[in-house]
């Protein structure tokens, strides 16, 4: 008899996945670790103040306007 699988609920966040060098992975985890939180976390901490650094006025998409450095 096949068992049903369970279904899980879809995640409101967009998936991306990227190739990193093992050099950086590999710090992305030690600080994961250290923080006790999931190299997720860690990446899309990183993203944000990526884009507040680039885009400080976070409300106007990148994509929204003419604003460009």
């Amino acid at each position: 008899m096949a068992t049903a699988k369970k279904k899980r609920p879809k995640s409101k966040m967009p998936r991306a996945s990227a190739s990193l060098p093992p050099a950086v992975y590999e710090t992305l985890e030690q600080i994961a670790r250290e923080k006790k939180v999931s190299l997720s976390w860690v990446i899309r901490d990183a993203a944000e103040k990526y884009i507040a650094d680039r885009w400080p006025l976070f409300g106007q998409s990148p994509t929204g306007g003419d604003q460009q450095k």
